[in-house]
Formats: C-alpha cells, sequence, structure tokens
C-alpha cells in the first residue's frame, strides 16, 4: 500500500497495525483548493473527502498498479474550518478560539486500486477542550512548537495536548486523522489482508 500522505501519524498507524506501507506524499494546494470547496458551500466532511480523493487519484496516476491510500482531516468550529498553524502566535490564537468550546475532527480516507476509487469513508469526532488558563496555554506551547505544527488545532491529543480537553467523543484513530478501523474492516473483507 502506498499512503499519498506525508503524515508521519497515519504511516506509524498503519505499520503499527502490520500493513506494509510506503509514503509517497501528493503535493496539492490544499489552501487553494479548500478555498475553493468552501466557496462552493462544501461542508467540512465534504472538504475532507475531497482533498483524501486528490491526494489518492495524484499518486494513483503515477503507479495505477498501487493500492493507495488518500487521507485528510478537517477541523471545524462552529461551522469554520482551521487550518494548521503555520506560526506559533496562530497556534496561539487557534487554541484560545476553541477554549471551552467543542469542535469537529473529519477524518477522511479514500482507496485507490488499479488507478480507481474503490472505498471512502468519513468519520466525524468531538471534541471538548477545557478553559486553560493563559499561563498554561503559554508554558503548553512552549513545550510543544514546533511538533504540533503539522497538527490542526495545535495539539496532539497522543501526546501532551490530551491535558487540553475535557472530553473526547469519537474514534481515536479518527481523531488521529484516519479511520483505520472500518478501513481495516474492508481490506480485511476484501481478501487484501489476512484476517
Amino acid at each position: 500500500m502506498v499512503l499519498a500522505s506525508a503524515s508521519p501519524t497515519r504511516l506509524a498507524m498503519l505499520r503499527a497495525a502490520g500493513l506494509v506501507v510506503t509514503s509517497e506524499p501528493a503535493r496539492i494546494d490544499e489552501a487553494a483548493i479548500r478555498a475553493a470547496l468552501t466557496a462552493e458551500g462544501a461542508s467540512p466532511q465534504d472538504q475532507a473527502d475531497a482533498l483524501a480523493e486528490l491526494k489518492a487519484r495524484k499518486i494513483a496516476q503515477r503507479q495505477p498498479e498501487a493500492l493507495v491510500l488518500g487521507a485528510d482531516q478537517i477541523l471545524s468550529l462552529n461551522g469554520e474550518v482551521l487550518s494548521k498553524p503555520e506560526t506559533l502566535a496562530e497556534a496561539k490564537a487557534q487554541i484560545k478560539a476553541l477554549r471551552g468550546q467543542t469542535h469537529l475532527l473529519h477524518s477522511a480516507a479514500v482507496l485507490y486500486d488499479q488507478g480507481a476509487p474503490i472505498w471512502r469513508l468519513t468519520q466525524t469526532a468531538r471534541l471538548t477542550m477545557r478553559d486553560v488558563s493563559d499561563d498554561y496555554l503559554d508554558a503548553y506551547l512552549a513545550r510543544n512548537w514546533p511538533a504540533i505544527s503539522g497538527s490542526v488545532g495545535g495539539y496532539q491529543i497522543e501526546s501532551e495536548g490530551i491535558r487540553l480537553f475535557d472530553r473526547t467523543e469519537g474514534d481515536y484513530f479518527t481523531i488521529l486523522g484516519l479511520p483505520l478501523l472500518p478501513l481495516l474492516s474492508y481490506l480485511a473483507l476484501r481478501g487484501l489482508i489476512p484476517s
């Protein structure tokens, strides 16, 4: 399988599940595509699905014989889509906006085989962030930047970021950015992995 993503977290999840996976990031202009989809009124779930599909399709065109997995995750807060923070100041602003609020993570996966899509799924998780103090927030950012720069929302729940939350609802792997359990079930059902 080829993962059409640069995400080390997704790659680690797939490998930890016993899959033989290589990574070939699909270079697409995510910001421009997201802006176009937003202008067309696409929901955050549909944006995640579209980005996952574009990534998978791009790599599948280069490697039509490969099983290619595209994945993407969109964070939405009250219908507004947030992007990965590019600066420490952006990370701080995002966490301040999320404090005391419930936001949604939409994780999409699209699987291509022989150059055509064969499976897709988008799952959503709900996360409620504590109203952390400014002092804790500053200390958290000092300890975790730049590691969190690759994570939308400015946190990683698999590390200290979990301390920012009161409650999470939804599949753990979906929160990490990939609906892994349904993907593994599909691969087993199709005989692509042993079961």
